[in-house]
């Protein structure tokens, strides 16, 4: 276990105490859990720390728990304090937008694990780039379930144009020949037809109707955008049928 002077440097908070007890417990049990992170992305100000991890641990931990955390250190400076939040999510563009919600840079959440695969296509950047921004609010991960090479993430989307099919299924799935993956989104009109389909992938994937922001957004390829795992931009694969873990049981409300 490392020592505590190595944590709060590996935090950008040497020199810093807790802003109280429960900061202080709370950041000794995030900075133990981090011997298990791996750095993806960063950003730092006088008063401001943001870092993307991908918890190693989350394979083991079981299938529920969220493999990327989001973590956001505040400092005060003249008090020589620091506060922290942090929160776990399925999928890296939702933990990218959790800290472009407060205040990092949306350039500086891009991935630099320069070994980790690429997207497929054009449709998965797009789709990642939605989520990351999240328009309106309009995303509620309600569960998920992920394993080492392929994941699912059921959503709740409020905007009105998702009424008739407002349980968003997505399917994030690594192809290990071609070292990319892809992400693909699928419309239910209840949670229950989700889970039919996730104990059923034979059946048919009911592919949602790109957001008329998607389709812009997959026309502006010039535009540098976020990638979620990998920097350099995808070569053109041949697109697999989604599939989705071995799942039974339907989905409830579930941890982000």
């Amino acid at each position: 276990m490392p020592e505590l002077a190595d944590r709060l440097l590996d935090y950008w908070v040497a020199g810093y105490r807790p802003a109280d007890e429960l900061v202080g417990d709370d950041f000794d049990f995030v900075a133990m859990a981090g011997e298990d992170f791996t750095f993806l992305a960063g950003h730092h100000t006088e008063r401001d720390s943001f870092f993307l991890f991908h918890n190693r641990a989350a394979v083991w931990d079981g299938p529920e728990t969220p493999p990327f955390v989001a973590l956001h250190i505040t400092r005060d400076p003249d008090a020589r304090t620091f506060r922290f939040g942090a929160s776990g999510h399925p999928l890296v563009p939702l933990a990218q937008g959790w800290l472009i919600g407060r205040g990092c840079p949306p350039e500086d959440t891009v991935v630099s694990n320069a070994d980790g695969p690429r997207p497929a296509d054009t449709l998965t950047t797009s789709l990642e780039t939605w989520l990351r921004t999240n328009p309106g609010g309009r995303y509620e991960v309600l569960e998920h379930h992920n394993r080492t090479w392929e994941s699912w993430t059921l959503i709740r989307d409020s905007h009105p144009d998702a009424a008739k099919a407002p349980y968003r299924l997505f399917l994030d799935k690594v192809s290990r020949p071609s070292h990319t993956y892809t992400l693909r989104e699928g419309a239910f009109p209840t949670p229950e037809e989700a889970a039919d389909w996730l104990a059923d992938p034979s059946l048919p994937f009911p592919y949602a109707s790109a957001p008329a922001g998607v389709r812009a957004e997959a026309a502006l390829t010039r535009s540098p955008q976020p990638q979620s795992r990998y920097a350099a931009p995808p070569d053109p694969v041949v697109e697999p049928r989604p599939t989705a873990p071995t799942a039974t049981a339907r989905p409830g409300r579930g941890r982000s």
